[in-house]
């Protein structure tokens, strides 16, 4: 061997192997604040809308950006927010996203009319892309084993418990109306939690990035952007638009901007470039499989959300603290079972969602028997055994189905395999509005609230009936 080569070997053996960064517990609550706040605010505004349209005088076509606006911005970005995080930084991206996120609502908290409102919530989502992928690609970068899996299983109970609790503090918030700010406290609330997350973040959350960072892949961020935008848009705001021309025209778009997506992704990887979204990265049974149980969950999960509110609001008139209370139940369930899906998993694998599955289609249908016995008078007392029921099952569901979708996606992959995945969740969540939420309206003024409520609910148990079904392709054992 040569002078030069022994001398390279007697470098490499003493150099020691730097320790990979390790989440502590401070650590792992910040992240899951970052991971609760932008999932709150998409379900916080549901029983906000009405008193933000009278004190606004906003038409329900700028209620509906008010809630399209932030979802869209925030599915569109998210994948080019995970890149951004893998190539600068997680712990900076996800400082920086929460600390615009904190400014954004203050906008939205201040914002002296509707479509001032609006371009605050698109802002809002915007940063909420940019911090919420780093949660799950700094879980993934900085734990392994057991701590990983309970870290998953802790972020997958907070985003679901965030999505019930978010319409609970709403409702809770409007009727306060603390120093007479009225709806603004929805929005408000979140500058001294950010306040503090960002103190917490500085301290706690350690620093990951990607060994070998790739530039942005522009082309592909600007067709993921046009094939979202395409589907999106015109689905969430379709209805109150009266369906013009221009909607069917995106509408059209979308197969051929999903097409080109596809085939700029593909070219770019087979060059040996690193696309926003690889294509390889679907060759992952565990994560192709997961992602399409995803969205008949996601759709479901926000469809019922948003039309349980209308229906307990302008149906039973119920006001904004006790809709949002008629559905404690099923967040106190959710997150009790939620800290047992570990355990579950380990004893019964992923058998574990299917049963889960079976689950909730039983509390959809305890709601549906309920709505049926008791309306107009449905609230707390009716809806407790189908919507903690339902919790059960949802909590034996989504927190799984996170840990699947991750468990093959390698270290350097973290930004984007998550960004993937809460795309894919997101795209979904604004589905379900889009998709059950017109259903419903559709149907009040033929049928009237209470049938109109128990057709929806009828069409998300053949959502949940599909998913169980899905289930059944899952592997036996996560990664």
């Amino acid at each position: 061997m040569s002078e030069s080569g022994t001398t390279t070997l007697a470098s490499a053996v003493r150099t020691p192997t730097a320790a990979p960064p390790s989440l502590g517990e401070l650590g792992l609550f910040t992240v899951l604040l970052g991971a609760a706040l932008p999932l709150i605010d998409f379900f916080i505004v549901n029983v906000a809308l009405p008193t933000i349209g009278h004190d606004l005088a906003a038409s329900e076509s700028v209620l509906e950006l008010v809630v399209a606006g932030y979802g869209v911005s925030y599915a569109v970005l998210l994948v080019l927010g995970g890149r951004l995080g893998d190539m600068f930084g997680r712990r900076r991206l996800f400082i920086g996203g929460m600390a615009a996120f904190g400014l954004t609502s203050l906008a939205c908290g201040l914002a002296p009319d509707a479509w001032t409102l609006v371009l605050a919530r698109v802002a809002q989502g915007a940063a909420a892309a940019l911090m919420l992928p780093q949660v799950l690609a700094t879980i993934q970068a900085s734990t392994s084993g057991s701590r990983r899996a309970r870290a998953m299983s802790l972020y997958g109970a907070t985003a679901g418990l965030s999505m019930i609790a978010g319409q609970i503090l709403g409702g809770v918030l409007v009727s306060a109306d603390i120093a007479g700010s009225g709806w603004r406290s929805v929005f408000l609330v979140n500058v001294p939690i950010v306040l503090a997350g960002l103190l917490l973040a500085a301290r706690a959350v350690p620093e990951t990035r990607s060994q070998r960072p790739e530039p942005v892949d522009g082309p592909g961020t600007v067709l993921l952007a046009v094939s979202l935008l395409t589907l999106l848009v015109p689905l969430t705001e379709g209805r109150a638009a009266g369906w013009p021309l221009w909607t069917w025209v995106a509408l059209a778009v979308f197969p051929f901007a999903v097409f080109a997506f596809y085939r700029v992704e593909r070219g770019a990887e087979r060059k040996g470039r690193t696309p926003l979204v690889p294509p390889s990265l679907f060759a992952l049974e565990s994560l192709r499989r997961g992602l399409v149980m995803i969205v008949p969950f996601s759709i479901g999960f926000s469809g019922f959300m948003f039309v349980i509110a209308v229906a307990l609001q302008q149906g039973v008139r119920l006001g904004p603290v006790a809709s949002g209370l008629a559905l404690t139940p099923m967040a106190v369930v959710f997150f009790l079972t939620s800290l047992a899906g570990p355990r579950l998993v380990a004893r019964y694998g992923t058998r574990v969602v299917t049963a889960g599955g079976l689950i909730q289609a039983v509390g959809i249908t305890l709601i549906v028997l309920a709505a049926w016995r008791s309306w107009p008078q449905l609230g707390f007392v009716e809806l407790l055994p189908g919507a903690a029921v339902a919790g059960m099952g949802q909590a034996m569901q989504l927190p799984v189905l996170f840990r699947i979708i991750l468990s093959e996606v390698p270290a350097a992959r973290a930004g984007v395999g998550s960004g993937v995945m809460i795309t894919t969740q997101q795209s979904a969540l604004a589905l379900g509005v889009a998709t059950l939420g017109t259903l419903f309206v559709s149907l009040v003024p033929g049928m009237g609230m209470r049938d109109a409520l128990m057709v929806t609910l009828l069409v998300q148990l053949a959502g949940v009936a599909l998913t169980t079904t899905l289930s059944l392709r899952l592997p036996r054992t996560i990664g």
